[in-house]
Parts: C-alpha cells; structure tokens; sequence
C-alpha cells in the first residue's frame, strides 16, 4: 500500500508543503493573481476529503491561471498562525480553509484581515461577508450508501452494516444520520417488495482521529466479527483501514469480490481496493473549492453560506465512470504502476472488474438507489440532519425512516 499510495501523492502533487508555516509556490507564471489552501491535521493523502478539496484548488489555478500555494497544518495550534501567515501577504485572491475544525480560526483572522476574502468547507460562519462558508448534504449522499448496505444486507439474509467514523465532530453526525435513514429505508424497501420483515443493526464507531489507518482496521475488525456485511468509512486516512480489514476477511475466504463490502467515502474510492469497495458517497469538496475560486475571480464572491446537495450535484454515490475518471486523473506512469500492483494489465480490465464487482449487486438494488435519490431530489423524501449530541441520539432511537424524517428541519 505504501508504494501505491506514495505514487498517488506523487500524481496529484503540485507543490507541497510538509511543515506548518513553510509556503511553496507552484512557479507557473500567473496573470490574475494566485489562491491559497490551508489544510487540517489530517492532512493530503487521505485519499478523499483533504486529496478533492487539492483536487478542486488545482483545477482552479490551471483554468484561470493562477498561483496555487499550499499550508499544513501539524496541529490545531497552527490554524490561526497559517491563516495570518498567507493573510498578511495581501496577495491571495481567495484563501480557502479545509475543514470545520478550523471554523473558529477562520473567524478570527477574516476580522483581522476584512479585505481578505477567505472560504472554509464544512464551517459554519453565516454573517462575515468575507467569508464563504460551503457546506454539503453529507446526509443525503449518506442515505443513498445506506439503502444500498441496507439492501444488500436484507438481500444476503443478514442483519448487521457498519459504519466507521473520524473525530465526533457535528459534520460527522450527518453522514451518520443519513446512512442509519437509508438503512430503515432499506428495511421498508425490503419488506415492500419481498413480503418480509427485516431489521438490521447499525454498528458505529468514532475513532477519533482521521489519519491513523491502524484504528480504522480495528474498528472494522470488530465490526466484522460482529457480523457487519458492509462498512461505510467516514474518516479519511484513517478509514484505509476499513478497506484492509474487509479485505482480509474476503482473503480468508478464497474471494476476491465481496460481500463483504466496503464502502468509500468523498471521493470515488473504488479503485483503490477493487472488488472490496462496492461504491463511494462522493463529496464533492472539489466542487465546492473551485466555486469560491470562481466566483472570486469573476468578482461574484459573497459572503454566507452556500449548501451543496444531491439536487447542486454537491453528493452522490459514485458510478464506475466516476471512478474512472478519478483513476485517469493520475499520470500515465501512476496509473501503470496502479494496475500492475493490481494485477490488470489494462485500463480496460480495471474498469471490467469494477463492473463485474457491481454485478455481485442485484439490478433492482441498484434501481432501489436510484428511486430513492429522485424522491430526496424532488423534496418527497427529507432526510434528516443533526448537528449535536442530543440531534443524533433521536435518530439513533427512531424505530422507521419515517420517524427519522420527522426530525429532518
């Protein structure tokens, strides 16, 4: 893994900045000025959140040609002093902030520096105009991977999914919420179509970190054990480790497809374990970062919340095509060594075998999905989205996705 993934990092890198507080230009020339990008602790290299919001940064300055500069973050001690660092400059025609834990961060420096205009994904910071916050429905992408655990779990005759979580943040409580809807979604689906009853457990676990693969493994091994058919990880870097827990269970088996299933999370994740991941929740943290730098290029910039969902393309669940397109985005040498590390000899054979993981799913589970996602789309179905302790218990203790939806504001 370590060598794929170094080669990964080395696909998608433009500039790299390995130590808080050290700024590295990207040395293309620009004409309209340049971006900067501000990440968490946790960090390029999740291979998901942290990796699309660089993903949607890069984008950006090659379009509207720009200088893109990156910052670390190593602890939460350096958000203010990295968001000061590059504000100071005067230079940036936008700063984007990765993450909500650097809320209170961007709050304090956007009032030092009120020409500066800043956006942060996932923190909520309504009245600065200054600042844009972009937020996402992670519960609507959620409910779509839970239907289909759900689904797959009822299909097989099982009775427990999992889900492995980051840090126990409020944005975490969404994806939460959303899968444990589309699981009692699931069940009435189910219980419609076959005649029977089913009920299925959501296991869950906050590791508490989103970069220690090893806990993520961990929490999926005693998920397993425990009897969970499909994992749905929510906690970047540390989530890889979903990925090889499931993957030892299908080794101990003779298989090289599921169930039992993974399920990936921001970006389309498929590709890095074939035939253990089933699909992704697609976050669409790229979309966002582009947006703000868009709209500050083009003098559109306002300040306040923009909220991405199914309906804004913001959420999803990823097709084989997504998955593609992510893994045509590394450099020709990167994808080689991928597919040889793999055992394809092609493109074309990946793509295959992706497909061929999909078909281990019945069609009408799949359309399941999709008719559920219409009626989110539409406004039919509201899903519901706590952001505290107390929001998240209620769901938690809701018997029916009806119950659920009651909760949804």
């Amino acid at each position: 893994m370590k060598r794929w993934l170094s080669l990964f990092l080395i696909g998608l890198l433009a500039i790299s900045v390995v130590a808080s507080g050290c700024i590295s230009p990207s040395g293309e020339e620009s004409t309209k000025g340049a971006i900067a990008i501000v990440y968490d602790v946790g960090g390029r290299g999740d291979l998901s959140f942290n990796d699309m919001a660089y993903l949607g940064a890069k984008r950006a300055a090659e379009e509207f040609n720009l200088d893109l500069v990156e910052m670390q973050s190593n602890s939460e001690d350096d958000y203010v002093k990295n968001l000061e660092t590059l504000a100071a400059q005067k230079k940036y025609l936008v700063i984007i902030a990765v993450g909500f834990m650097m809320t209170d961060a961007v709050k304090q420096v956007a009032d030092e520096y009120p020409d500066q205009k800043f956006a942060i994904i996932d923190g909520y910071i309504p009245d600065k105009d200054n600042v844009m916050s972009i937020l996402f429905k992670e519960n609507e992408g959620s409910a779509l991977v839970g239907a289909l655990a759900g689904l797959i779990a009822a299909n097989d005759g099982k009775d427990k999914v999992g889900i492995v979580l980051g840090m126990e943040i409020p944005v975490l409580y969404k994806f939460e919420a959303g899968y444990r809807f589309g699981v009692k979604w699931a069940e009435d689906y189910y219980k419609q179509k076959e005649g029977k009853d089913v009920a299925i457990d959501v296991l869950y676990q906050y590791t508490g970190t989103f970069n220690d693969a090893a806990k993520g493994k961990a929490a999926a091994r005693a998920q397993l054990a425990q009897g969970a058919w499909v994992i749905y990880q929510v906690a970047g870097g540390t989530g890889l480790g979903v990925f090889d827990a499931v993957a030892e269970v299908l080794d101990s088996q003779g298989k090289k497809m599921g169930p039992p299933f993974a399920i990936g999370v921001d970006s389309a994740q498929d590709w890095i374990k074939p035939g253990v991941i089933i699909a992704s929740m697609m976050k669409r943290v790229d979309v966002g970062v582009y947006t703000a730098v868009k709209d500050a290029v083009e003098g559109n910039f306002k300040g306040g919340i923009v909220e991405l969902g199914l309906k804004e393309g913001g959420v999803g669940i990823s097709t084989v095509d997504d998955v593609m397109a992510m893994f045509d985005s590394l450099p020709e040498d990167t994808q080689q060594q991928k597919l040889k590390d793999l055992g394809f000899n092609s493109r074309d054979e990946l793509k295959q075998y992706l497909e061929q993981t999909r078909a281990q799913v019945p069609d009408w589970v799949w359309d399941a999905v999709k008719e559920l996602q219409d009626k989110i789309v539409a406004g039919v179905i509201k899903v519901p989205a706590p952001m505290d302790q107390e929001g998240i218990q209620k769901v938690r203790e809701a018997k029916t996705w009806q119950e659920m939806m009651e909760l949804a504001s």
